[in-house]
């Protein structure tokens, strides 16, 4: 496995980091408050949750599984803040949460929603071996872009 410049911080069902974190702006804390919602719908199991991401422990961005997997498939997000975009980190993140996903659950279909056209989120994808997998609606009713890392 890859060393990574990252560190992923858990985001606990209260809402709140498990450890201490520093300079938690009100973007982060925002995530952390809709991560404690999703976990009261979704369920939270370790590894399969929300966390922080930071760089030299500074929060750059965030990414979770959204929920334990189902029929051995789970969904990724991840998003990289404004001010930290264009540097690699959300291929990391993502590449990170690949990792943890195959080591726990062997064989494990990865997926991801996009928006339905060509944007950074999709490169991200394919760069990691995702396919496209064609259009679908969210829970939402909006239209998305589904993508599938095969299990290898």
């Amino acid at each position: 496995m890859k060393r990574s410049r990252l560190s992923f911080v858990e985001i606990g069902k209260n809402g709140e980091p498990i450890k201490a974190v520093q300079h938690l702006g009100e973007t982060a804390k925002e995530v952390c408050q809709q991560t404690a919602a999703l976990y009261r719908s979704a369920g939270s199991v370790a590894p399969w949750l929300g966390y922080l991401v930071l760089e030299n422990e500074i929060v750059v961005g965030t990414c979770a599984f959204r929920s334990p997997p189902r029929n051995r498939e789970v969904e990724i997000a991840y998003f990289t803040f404004p001010d930290f975009e264009g540097q690699g980190l959300a291929t990391e993140m993502a590449r990170q949460l690949i990792e943890i996903a195959q080591a726990t659950v062997p064989g494990i279909r990865i997926f991801a929603f996009t928006l339905p056209e060509k944007n950074a989120s999709n490169r991200i994808l394919q760069k990691l071996g995702f396919g496209f997998a064609g259009e679908t609606r969210d829970e939402d009713d909006r239209v998305v872009w589904r993508w599938e890392l095969t299990p290898a």
